[in-house]
């Protein structure tokens, strides 16, 4: 016998699943945390399976046996749970003398600005090291250094100055302070060291020789360029690998011996690695890791490409991702207020659960993001908790009591409350309804218990939403044209609602759901990730050089997954640049298949496409620098077991029972409840319907259609819906779902700003606001950007309004202000305003603005306020009503003019930078075009305003506009296909694309975006 088990240790559950020499596959959730019984969870699961399985009792504290063991996979939060609960080793960190505070300090972003208290996060190391030694740059300090100094090539062929070299003596005296504080781990940032490591090496050396238990080098955690991030990295790694060795420690201890099993453990970047080589920075999205590996290897399908959106709903937080054939990775993400800049899984997480509390406040029904967590938990669990998300669904009848475990109460025997579910619902009703009854601005209607709960579920869906929105659309893909995964313990029970706000038509959920992040990493490959600075301009002379660093990193890392037992045959390497435009700041990873030097040219097309997807411009006659090259080498080890379930003999599926179950626009109606173990494959359910499983409920919404695969898996195909009303009535629940879906829309005008943005002040310090207006001026919504911007930037709309005549407004203009007079709050402070237009309207239908911090606008100082200053002029550039684009031309003549404007006031001068206030404002027209592109690129858009356009005046139509750009998600479904067609073809251009021209009335598209480049 030989089992093979793959083990995903989460905060709550550790979910195991079993797999047998003869197919069979065992799943089973132990508690992750029960100190009463045993001190690990996967420990304690596998002795249980192996007492089954052997038929010999192995008491709890004995180490287990392992000749019935082949193979043992893990994910695991130890890291991520250290991290924040600021739980892991002592650190000392080595840098170089006069950046002490570095990391104190950090990058200047404030990511909770509306907080009262704000906190600034711990530094994870307890001591700090300043360490005499210094390179420099040549290039860049040639006029400083003098002619008599030390020149050292860097690992890419860069020159640099030894200005000081480590005094080992002087080094040993410090450690040994370190020493006597009982510290045991080192974290060692040398400037430059990611291209010139000699002074770290030799620093660890001595580290080592000195006794300390982890060393921990910048340049081998990551090689990367940013000293901040990579700061931030390095005592991550320091402070959690310990942590990770001890844990492990620990686990091996749990067995005889472990030397004839292979045990792999899950990393952050969807690879696994062996166990001694497990580390800190990469562990922190071990066990989230599985679930992306497992919907992409279990729903993405081949034959149509169709790419997929993974949703897995927990109990405090929703993780959401994508996939489009190959695993998407980010190279930097903040966790517990630390930055790690690593190859990690682009995962996108809300906090929106089955435990997210609920609250009416301020005429809003609000969902989290406290959380009810396990104690005391949502109020059915009979432990005087909290109403959450889960009593919602409970109250709708999503959830049926009697096929929940019986696990509550004081003695945990008890099935759910649903009663005491629906008094705290019927609680919160009633205050809904006393609100209204006081409200003169509202509808008067009163709400059922069930209705507020399904508002509730509505909200919570929208708050899920975002994040989706954040992956998709804000990089230029359509949610709609996406498949959606759910998988979790709660996802099911929202599945067909998502994917209806999201227009998606088709939802996959595989038969272990609620375990997937298990079986996700017993389907993953062994990775080893390399990667080693470039900083050349990608160009055909610099490809030899490329070329050659490829090859290098790649025999490096084939050589070590070949030691692992892998062959030839089994091994496959994927090849990555990080790219950027010189002069900007935002690298993309762009992969390319290579096999000999001139296929580095096909890198360019892929990173203009990427960038123009996402950015919506390129930059024409700029240098492209490469940052880096990465390799990313997988060993194939997957363990895919999906056997075939047995056929129905007729396509109907018949309901074990039925219940009442309550639905928007039917109200209650009967519904099949359905056991997922007694379905057979080719057999279909029709909404509304409960499909049940032993971990989690799948809800059929009516007019939607669920099929059970050849494997056991359900395909669910998303119906219509009755047409949605478009009364411009409104209440607390619409008024919540609007607040959520206008704030996706700026938070991604947001992402937009800060990643195309040069400067600090914008790109780091978020220093910048976004935002939608009425037709008059008045703020629609905003993101949770700058407090003092979103009170002034509804004024400067307005003056634009009155001083130009809305009537001289035009399609295509862009205007920017900073003006006191134009409600400008802050000179240096660039308001950018793009109205938009419908086609046939004269007059805007909207207003989009941003307003960001320029780093300098001229003037008497550098930056801004000068205190000597006696009159405006003196404080830099002053823009009234400046047309930033005329009918989409971009006025950069004029712009330059105004910029230098203040070096002709005695004693000032003019912008010192005007390069980076051109590119900044680009930034920022871009993001106010992106508002445009997630509106006008929507045919159900377009349909119910050409169906408004004959129901209505132009003044209802603008009135009704605000509300559009809430009902419509991004899809062509719940329109007549007919219909769909004749309005699609009333906008298209002679291309056969959407017309855009209601924004940018030009014929070349492609030359507007070169003027905006």
């Amino acid at each position: 016998m030989s089992l093979g088990f793959a083990i995903d240790r989460g905060g709550t559950f550790t979910d195991v699943i079993v797999f047998k020499p003869n197919e069979e596959v065992e799943v089973l959730k132990v508690l992750s945390v029960d100190p009463s019984n045993y001190s690990d969870a996967p420990t304690e699961a596998i002795r249980q399976v192996l007492e089954r399985e052997t038929g010999k009792r192995i008491p709890r504290g004995e180490a287990l046996p392992t000749d019935s063991i082949s193979w043992i996979r893990m994910g695991t939060t130890v890291a991520t749970n250290a991290l924040l609960e600021r739980k892991g080793e002592r650190i000392g960190l080595l840098i170089t003398k006069g950046f002490k505070d570095l990391l104190f300090i950090g990058n200047q972003s404030r990511p909770r600005i509306f907080d009262f208290n704000i906190k600034i996060p711990e530094v994870l190391y307890d001591d700090v090291i300043e360490v005499d030694e210094r390179v420099l740059i040549l290039e860049q300090t040639k006029e400083l250094v003098g002619e008599n100094v030390e020149i050292q090539k860097t690992i890419n062929g860069m020159e640099i100055v030894v200005e000081k070299r480590v005094e080992e003596e002087e080094l040993k005296e410090k450690l040994a302070v370190l020493k006597e504080k009982g510290i045991k781990s080192v974290a060692i940032l040398f400037l430059h060291s990611f291209i010139y490591p000699a002074h770290e090496k030799q620093a660890g050396a001595i580290a080592k020789r000195f006794g300390f238990d982890y060393v921990s080098l910048s340049h081998e955690v990551m090689p990367m360029i940013k000293v901040v991030p990579r700061g931030f990295t390095v005592c991550a790694d320091a402070y959690l690998t310990p942590k990770i060795m001890e844990y492990l420690e620990g686990f091996e201890r749990g067995f005889n011996d472990l030397s004839s099993v292979r045990v792999n453990f899950m990393q952050s970047d969807g690879g696994l690695c062996e166990m001694k080589s497990f580390r800190g920075s990469r562990a922190i999205l071990s066990g989230p890791a599985g679930g992306v590996v497992g919907i992409a290897s279990t729903a993405y399908k081949e034959s149509d490409k169709k790419p997929i959106i993974g949703f897995d709903m927990g109990g405090t937080s929703t993780d959401v991702c994508r996939y489009s054939g190959h695993l998407e990775h980010v190279m930097e993400t903040t966790t517990a207020g630390i930055t790690i800049q690593a190859p990690q899984l682009d995962i996108h997480t809300v906090a929106a659960g089955g435990g997210s509390r609920l609250f009416f406040r301020d005429g809003l029904l609000i969902v989290g993001p406290e959380s009810a967590s396990a104690h005391p938990g949502p109020v059915c669990y009979r432990k005087n908790g909290y109403l959450t998300v889960t009593d919602a669904n409970l109250v709708v009848g999503r959830i049926l009591p009697e096929y929940f475990p019986k696990i509550f109460g004081p003695n945990a025997d008890q099935e759910l409350d649903k009663e005491a579910s629906y008094k705290a619902m019927e609680e919160i009703t009633a205050t809904i309804n006393e609100f209204m009854e006081n409200d003169p601005n509202s509808t008067n209607q009163k709400f059922t218990v069930e209705e507020v709960a399904l508002g509730f579920l509505a909200v919570a869906n929208e708050e899920m939403c975002r994040p989706i929105r954040t992956l998709t659309q804000s990089r230029g893909f359509n949610p709609s044209e996406h498949v959606l995964a759910c998988f979790g313990g709660a996802g099911g029970q929202h599945a067909c609602a998502v994917a209806k706000v999201l227009g998606i038509s088709q939802v996959r959920i595989h038969k272990y759901a609620s375990l997937l992040s298990a079986y996700g990493i017993a389907l993953a490959d062994v990775v080893d990730e390399s990667q080693t600075p470039a900083q050349v301009v990608y160009e055909e002379a610099n490809f030899p050089q490329l070329f050659s660093q490829f090859m290098d990193l790649r025999d490096t890392s084939i050589a070590g997954l070949k030691t692992q037992g892998f062959g030839e045959q089994q091994i496959e390497t994927k090849y990555f640049m990080h790219m950027r435009y010189e002069k900007t700041d935002t690298a993309i990873m762009i992969s390319w298949n290579i096999e000999k030097t001139e296929d580095l040219g096909g890198f360019l097309e892929e990173f203009r496409q990427t960038y123009r997807r996402e950015f919506g411009f390129v930059l024409e006659d700029r240098n492209i620098i490469i940052d880096d090259v990465r390799i990313r080498t997988r060993g194939k080890a997957g363990y895919h077991v999906e056997k075939e379930i047995k056929k129905g003999a007729s396509r109907e599926a018949t309901p074990r029972s039925t219940t009442q179950v309550y639905f928007e626009n039917v109200k209650f109606v009967t519904t099949g409840v359905y056991l997922l173990e007694e379905m057979l494959a080719g057999q279909v359910i029709k909404g509304p319907a409960l499909l049940i499983d032993k971990n989690s409920t799948i809800v059929i919404e009516p007019s939607s259609v669920a099929e059970i695969t050849d494997h056991g898996n359900v395909e669910l195909r998303i119906g219509n819906d009755v047409e949605k009303d478009l009364t411009t009535d409104v209440d607390p629940i619409r008024l919540a779902i609007f607040s959520n879906r206008f704030m996706s829309i700026a938070e991604q005008m947001g992402r937009i700003l800060q990643r195309t943005a040069i400067s600090t002040n914008i790109k780091e310090r978020l220093d910048f606001s976004c935002a939608l207006f009425a037709p008059d001026g008045g703020l629609i919504a905003n993101a949770p950007h700058i407090p003092v911007h979103l009170g002034g930037m509804q004024y400067t709309v307005k003056f634009q309004i009155d001083h130009r005549g809305i009537e001289n407004i035009k399609e295509g203009d862009v205007y920017l202000a900073n003006h006191p007079l134009a409600g400008g709050c802050h000179l240096p402070d660039f308001t950018v305003i793009t109205p938009v237009f419908l086609k046939g309207h004269r007059t805007p239908v909207f207003f989009v603005a941003n307003r960001g911090h320029h780093a300098d606008i001229g003037g008497l100082v550098p930056g801004s306020m000068p205190p000597n200053a006696h009159h405006i002029e003196q404080e830099g550039a002053a823009f009234i009503s400046f047309k930033l684009v005329d009918e989409g031309v971009f006025q950069e003549e004029a712009l330059i003019r105004a910029l230098k404007a203040p070096g002709e006031v005695p004693g000032c001068s003019a912008a010192r930078n005007i390069g980076d206030n051109i590119a900044d404002l680009n930034a920022q027209i871009a993001a106010n075009r992106k508002v445009v592109f997630v509106v006008f690129n929507n045919a159900q858009f377009l349909f119910y305003i050409s169906k408004l356009k004959m129901m209505t005046s132009s003044s209802q139509l603008i009135i009704l506009f605000s509300l559009l750009l809430l009902l419509i998600p991004s899809t062509h479904q719940s329109i007549p296909e007919e219909e769909s067609n004749r309005v699609q073809d009333t906008w298209k251009t002679s291309e056969g694309g959407i017309q855009m021209d209601s924004l940018f009335p030009i014929e070349d598209r492609e030359s507007l975006l070169r003027d905006l480049s």
